[in-house]
């Protein structure tokens, strides 16, 4: 998806090697600040996001992994794979450790950081994932995360 951040592993011999090029060439020091700059470590928060091991419990994941704006309640989401709302909140919580509500959303999240990293604004963030409300998604965020979005940026 253009635009989107995406991470990559270096080693530190590969940075070491880019910053000896910078400095070989003389120009830009200010270079060489930015990239140790941009190395260093940021502190944040990992959303994680198991998957269940039930068989109809993984087809609704997969759709929601696909369009985390999916409202569809496990009811409707049970219609679709041939179970009971019942028999899935049973089996997202065996199989993830968490009930659904919680699962959705850690998926709702995740999928937002790469958004919120590129700079798109809350409001459509937060359509975009699957939240009536700008507050109803930083309330989310808060309670996930312990921060807002801008703080977790920031940090």
């Amino acid at each position: 998806m253009p635009g989107i951040p995406t991470s990559g592993t270096s080693s530190p011999g590969r940075a070491d090697g880019v910053l000896t090029v910078i400095a070989s060439r003389g120009e830009n020091l200010g270079a060489e600040a930015v990239l140790l700059d941009l190395l260093k470590p940021v502190a944040t928060t990992t959303i994680e996001v198991t998957l269940p091991a039930d068989e109809r419990a993984i087809d609704v994941a997969r759709g929601l992994l696909a369009d985390p704006a999916d409202g569809r309640s496990l009811a409707e989401w049970g219609r679709e794979v041939g179970a009971s709302g019942r028999t899935l909140t049973r089996a997202f919580l065996a199989g993830t450790g968490v009930r659904f509500r919680r699962w959705r959303t850690a998926v709702r999240l995740r999928a937002a950081l790469p958004r919120l990293a590129c700079g798109e604004p809350i409001s459509a963030v937060a359509d975009r994932v699957g939240y009536q409300t700008p507050s109803a998604f930083v309330a989310a965020f808060r309670r996930e995360t312990g921060l807002t979005p801008g703080a977790y940026f920031r940090s």
